[in-house]
């Protein structure tokens, strides 16, 4: 298992070892500790989440208040989608960049996602299927998203005509965000982060 940081702070892309044989294929997709001893803290296994996506289907991008924020591992185990990740924490030295991972039923690669970043993503193909660990249960009073298509975030989405849900198609852009308030501090997530390696 191979750990690579990308290049918003704190945001990992994991590749796993796959063995394969005439049989088929095992691999470990998640370790908890391997990944503590990376990101400084273990991951809280509070929920798990399945999504099926059709081709062209944007979903996010998502994000929870901090604290206490919701981390996420998220991985691709049918089909391929472009997994987004967006610095939304107010004062990082990335904020506002976002970076795209291809998550795949081939590589099997997973990323991991810390509390006050936002995620999203384009499935590839049809029935595109995620799954996810999440470290707080979904508290819809804290849930919030930034629309996926603003121009200030210049996503490259790959998809002619992507699908939202009503949901995104409404959400703020970063800067309407921004102005509400809505948006995480990067010191308040350092803060929240370091909490937990204790």
């Amino acid at each position: 298992m191979k750990f690579r940081e990308l290049a918003i702070e704190g945001a990992f892309e994991i590749t796993p070892q796959l063995h394969g044989d005439p049989r088929g294929l095992f691999t470990e997709w998640y370790r908890f500790d391997r990944l503590a001893e990376v990101v400084g803290h273990p991951l809280r296994l509070a929920q798990g989440n399945l999504s099926v996506s059709a081709r062209g289907v944007v979903r996010g991008i998502h994000f929870a208040d901090v604290p206490p924020g919701q981390a996420k591992y998220v991985s691709c185990i049918r089909g391929a989608v472009l997994d987004v990740i967006v610095d939304l924490r107010v004062g990082s030295p990335t904020f506002g960049r976002w970076e795209g991972v291809r998550l795949d039923d081939v590589d099997r690669r997973a990323v991991y996602i810390p509390e006050g970043l936002g995620h999203g993503f384009c499935a590839l193909t049809d029935d595109a299927t995620l799954t996810y660990i999440c470290s707080e249960t979904y508290n819809p009073s804290g849930e919030h998203g930034v629309h996926p298509l603003d121009p200030d975030l210049g996503i490259e989405w790959p998809a002619d005509v992507p699908q939202l849900s009503a949901r995104d198609d409404v959400a703020p852009s970063l800067a309407e965000a921004l102005a509400g308030g809505l948006l995480p501090s990067y010191e308040a997530c350092k803060a929240y982060g370091a909490s937990l390696s204790v």
